[in-house]
């Protein structure tokens, strides 16, 4: 406990799922949370998005924890509105110690046309870099960044062991996305190891969110069905990974974030960390 004491985190795309997981477990170790969230759907992206009620919730359970808990419904693709809701946040709760970049979406499917390609690589990667660029001037020695990428964005867009994983534009611009994360990382990674601010990146590999309980995704994992169930995908879902699961929990990698926010690695840097049961192994990263 208390090894984020004193520290203020902001987390994009924190109302469900990985971010809202992150949120509770850096709040049960002391920090104060600033959690954003778009809180509305995407056209190309066929599953719900997070509504304000979902971020209320977020909010609720970083209280519950006894930690303070700033609000936004911020879409990460504005960076004007990303960098005032955050100077305010960070008015309202004295400073900015770490940030975890990882609001995300996948738009599956060949029929959400180019405007798939274009909300997955805005959100996933542009969405990525506007939170960093906003956050850096609240940052000073000591601080954290933490981005979330993809298992998906280290192979061949072809897909993995001749399987195309992710299917369409949509497909095309996550998994492009998750692949210059990985060189914007390592490269911002130089430039602020001289400040001592760190940046790190996770790659999850299927993470039990809705983002993986969907139909789109559902329908990517079984092409063979017309209308596959998770029951039907959890039958493929394991060929991911090199452990015999079909996903992690998003706690998985929230342990990861909150090592890699904290001042236990504190001369960690630069690193591309996968939290995947072994799929780079597996698909031979």
């Amino acid at each position: 406990m208390n090894r984020m004491a004193g520290k203020v985190v902001l987390i994009t795309g924190a109302a469900r799922g990985q971010g809202r997981s992150h949120a509770v477990h850096l709040a049960d170790e002391g920090a104060d949370i600033i959690a954003f969230d778009i809180c509305a759907d995407i056209a190309s992206n066929e599953y719900a998005l997070a509504t304000r009620e979902d971020l209320d919730e977020t909010k609720n359970l970083v209280e519950k924890a006894g930690r303070r808990c700033v609000v936004g419904e911020v879409d990460v693709r504005d960076r004007v509105a990303l960098e005032g809701g955050l100077r305010q946040a960070v008015a309202d709760l004295g400073g900015l110690h770490a940030v975890v970049a990882n609001a995300g979406i996948c738009p599956l499917g060949r029929e959400v046309g180019v405007e798939g390609f274009v909300d997955a690589f805005d959100v996933d990667f542009v969405g990525v870099v506007n939170t960093v660029h906003v956050a850096l001037p609240h940052l000073s020695e000591g601080a954290s960044i933490v981005v979330t990428g993809s298992v998906a964005g280290l192979v061949p867009q072809t897909g993995i062991n001749g399987m195309e994983a992710l299917q369409g534009p949509g497909g095309d611009g996550y998994g492009l996305a998750k692949k210059l994360l990985s060189a914007y990382t390592s490269s911002l990674a130089m430039t602020l190891g001289p400040m001592s601010i760190r940046l790190n990146t996770i790659h999850p590999t299927n993470v039990d969110t809705d983002m993986l309980q969907s139909a789109p995704m559902y329908r990517t994992f079984r092409p063979d069905l017309e209308n596959p169930t998770r029951e039907d995908a959890l039958e493929t879902f394991p060929f991911m990974q090199l452990m015999p699961t079909p996903w992690v929990d998003a706690a998985d990698i929230s342990h990861a974030v909150v090592y890699l926010a904290s001042d236990e690695s504190r001369f960690v840097t630069g690193q591309q960390l996968r939290v995947d049961a072994g799929a780079g192994m597996k698909i031979g990263l």
